[in-house]
């Protein structure tokens, strides 16, 4: 298990900004412009503003947090937006400190956290996007949630994964500022990390090829996850692989593993 560094006594509050990004990529594909148009319809129903205000509140509970305001809007043609305000308040409890004088990492599953900050807040916005030549529907929900003091962004990382049908996932954690202790010594990071992968679960890791690019000195980590394997079945809408040509299948498993490696890699593969 990895462990904070020994518990820092502050002057104060924890002035840390963490910010965590998400960029999920769900992938489908469609044969017809009617399969196309009733696929937006579906993620635009599915992923609407009263959900993704629902999963927003659950981030929200698991780090600690109470709702301040919520914006949010459904937009036409389609996709949606949330925005939340969130003010950190102590939870009935506090911070579990080990014999040694370590906490445990943000992970998975809700802490105890002990903060009185209101600078905080979650975001998220969706783009469906289809082409008729191409026959590839993409759709791209981004996330955001920026954090003061000890309460950590991380703690919701494996739930917003499984939250969305992600095929690709792109994350970048920071943290910024810097705190004081009762000695009046800086400190830019309060909790041991050297990549976004120590918090991500093991039976998530399994599924992912994963690639990172860290910037160590200036506390930037970036993280990037790409589906192994698929059932063709869960990315075809309106038409079963059954009963499909093999041929046509094959076209249609390499039409989406070639989507799915532009978008990991960030750049047109011929």
């Amino acid at each position: 298990m990895i462990k904070f560094q020994k518990k820092i006594q502050l002057h104060g509050f924890n002035n840390l900004t963490k910010s965590l990004s998400f960029n999920i990529y769900d992938v489908s594909y469609t044969q017809t412009e009617q399969q196309r148009r009733e696929y937006i319809e579906y993620i635009d129903e599915e992923y609407n503003a009263e959900r993704l205000t629902n999963i927003l509140t659950e981030v929200s509970n698991m780090i600690g947090a109470n709702v301040l305001n919520i914006a949010h809007q459904d937009y036409e043609p389609q996709g949606a937006s949330v925005t939340m305000l969130i003010s950190e308040e102590p939870m009935a409890s506090e911070i579990l400190v080990a014999k040694d004088g370590t906490i445990e990492q943000p992970g998975p599953l809700p802490d105890s956290i002990v903060a009185h900050l209101d600078k905080s807040h979650i975001t998220v916005h969706t783009y469906p996007e289809s082409h008729p030549h191409v026959g590839i529907n993409t759709f791209r929900a981004d996330i955001d949630v920026s954090t003061c003091g000890r309460v950590s962004p991380l703690r919701a990382l494996n739930y917003l994964i499984h939250s969305f049908d992600s095929d690709i996932v792109i994350m970048d954690y920071r943290v910024r500022g810097f705190t004081r202790d009762v000695d009046g010594n800086k400190h830019f990071i309060d909790h041991e990390i050297n990549s976004i992968q120590n918090y991500i679960a093991e039976d998530t890791q399994n599924l992912y090829q994963m690639i990172d690019a860290n910037i160590y000195q200036e506390n930037i980590f970036h993280t990037k996850m790409l589906l192994k394997e698929f059932d063709l079945n869960d990315y075809l809408y309106g038409v079963s692989a059954s009963d499909l040509p093999e041929a046509e299948i094959e076209k249609i498993h390499q039409s989406l593993k070639h989507e799915m490696s532009e978008i990991f890699y960030g750049k047109n593969i011929g």
